[in-house]
């Protein structure tokens, strides 16, 4: 039987379906109460692992890191199962995650591009690679259990897109003839694997640098369209490094300049015409650089939570004002429910607790 990081699909399947039933409960809930405090709990602790890339599970979480390091937090027995994963005897960078109901992928930083997916035998099979010395990938979602889609910096005159139609056994390169043209300097962040957005057959991906852009289809990436942010842009460190769509309508987009982490102004912006136009929010107030943002689940688009190395960052109200309720640092974060979350930094997983 199929297996992944070590426990059967059957109960990864009973996870993905616990993940739609909490899901379907936190739309029924009222908006949560306003945070103003956070508690946070330790499950993995390795000084030597950068870990920005985590995918809910459930009420687990698969995650992966650098030093080819992947594994899986049980949430029903509180263990933690880890691998160590390489390819002709180097082991990858991963940024970005991504699961099915029956499969986990795992796809990879730099030259090679190295995309990774749950294998019969247990172990992850590779099956798409890609050779080109300016390759780089930041981010990796799926629409439903056979399409799924990954973006990156550009090799061409493009973003980099491929996508899978088959479950993730195979993935094409959209060619740059059917993709809106990218800028100069014009690229992406491998930050939180949160350059993509998905709601329903709707996707957004957010570029950054010199450029920093919206990338919109609204059939699975069979077409595109593009829109400008408000975002500091035009350097390679500026522009958006995280992004999170509340329904089809309402979005969030942060970033900033990493090199200038305490600059708030111009680093943060919210859309509630689909990704179409947005407005700059807390400009030049709130947080500064952050690398990971998502709204809270039943907060009705207003409660929004950012991470970044340098603390937590929450706001009540669709963005306007922020209050930093912890100086603990995390690269990335995804809510379980609408107080509890899990986020993954430099050498450390965490659950959150939100009161």
């Amino acid at each position: 039987m199929k297996r992944l990081l070590f426990i059967t699909a059957i109960v990864i399947f009973s996870c993905k379906s616990d993940k739609q039933n909490d899901n379907d409960s936190a739309e029924k809930k009222e908006s949560p109460i306003e945070f103003k405090s956070v508690s946070i709990e330790p499950v993995l602790e390795n000084d030597s692992l950068s870990i920005r890339a985590i995918e809910l599970m459930g009420t687990s979480l698969g995650f992966a890191a650098n030093k080819g390091f992947y594994g899986l937090y049980n949430a029903q027995n509180r263990s933690m199962q880890t691998k160590i994963l390489e390819e002709d005897g180097v082991a990858p960078e991963f940024r970005a995650v991504a699961s099915t109901d029956t499969d986990f992928f795992l796809l990879s930083i730099g030259s090679p591009a190295l995309l990774y997916k749950t294998g019969d035998s247990g172990q992850m099979d590779l099956v798409y690679r890609e050779n080109d010395e300016t390759v780089f990938y930041d981010a990796m979602a799926f629409w439903n259990e056979k399409e799924g889609i990954a973006m990156g910096d550009p090799t061409e005159s493009c973003l980099s897109v491929i996508i899978t139609r088959n479950g993730g056994a195979n993935w094409e390169k959209i060619p740059c003839e059917n993709l809106p043209e990218a800028a100069k300097g014009e690229a992406a962040f491998a930050a939180s694997n949160s350059n993509i957005a998905i709601q329903g057959d709707k996707t957004w991906l957010l570029s950054g640098g010199v450029k920093s852009r919206i990338y919109y289809s609204e059939d699975k990436g069979e077409t595109w369209e593009v829109f400008d942010t408000p975002l500091i842009q035009g350097s390679e460190t500026t522009g958006g490094y995280s992004m999170d769509f509340y329904d089809e309508n309402i979005g969030i987009i942060i970033g900033g300049d990493y090199t200038k982490p305490e600059d708030n102004s111009k680093n943060k912006a919210i859309t509630s015409d689909g990704g179409k136009t947005w407005k700059l929010i807390a400009d030049g107030g709130g947080p500064g650089y952050k690398g990971s943002v998502r709204f809270v689940p039943g907060g009705e688009g207003k409660h929004i939570v950012a991470v970044e190395a340098s603390g937590i960052s929450y706001s009540a109200d669709a963005g306007k004002t922020w209050n930093e309720i912890s100086k603990e640092g995390f690269y990335t974060i995804r809510f379980i429910d609408e107080n509890t979350a899990y986020a993954a930094g430099k050498g450390r997983i965490a659950i959150l607790e939100f009161y």
